[in-house]
């Protein structure tokens, strides 16, 4: 898998192989990992909780914010009927997602709400799931 940069930006790509029906082997760049310990749903919202770990010790450093510890609880309401195959007006998706910070910090609550503001605006995961991203699937056969 590779990484790709030119002057509109990057493009990261993983590649996914079905180990079976609830179970898929993704390949990025640099490693591989397994969904199907934890479902798909649980991946996403657990991509939420590490990107705010990362961006949250990224500002933090360039803050001159020593973070002792970094914990994060996100939350994601949905109905399963749409993805099930069921009768509903709901989306597949997540309806709403919550994620709350515990940090352990020597600041103050204006610095910790503004270190948490900048963290929320750099975190390219909050960042697609709140704006919509537009997602295209193609089909080809084998």
């Amino acid at each position: 898998m590779a990484r790709e940069s030119d002057a509109a930006g990057t493009t990261i790509t993983v590649t996914g192989r079905s180990e079976g029906p609830k179970r898929t082997t993704i390949e990025t760049a640099e490693t591989e990992f397994v969904v199907g310990e934890a479902s798909p749903l649980e991946h996403l919202l657990g991509s939420l909780a590490a990107c705010i770990n990362v961006i949250g010790h990224l500002v933090a450093k360039e803050r001159d914010i020593v973070l002792r510890d970094l914990d994060v609880r996100v939350e994601g309401d949905i109905d399963p009927e749409r993805y099930k195959g069921g009768e509903t007006d709901s989306r597949a998706g997540f309806g709403a997602i919550r994620a709350a910070v515990t940090v352990d910090a020597d600041v103050d609550a204006d610095a910790l709400q503004a270190w948490m503001d900048e963290v929320e605006e750099r975190c390219p995961v909050a960042d697609n799931l709140a704006a919509g991203t537009d997602v295209h699937v193609d089909v080809e056969r084998a």
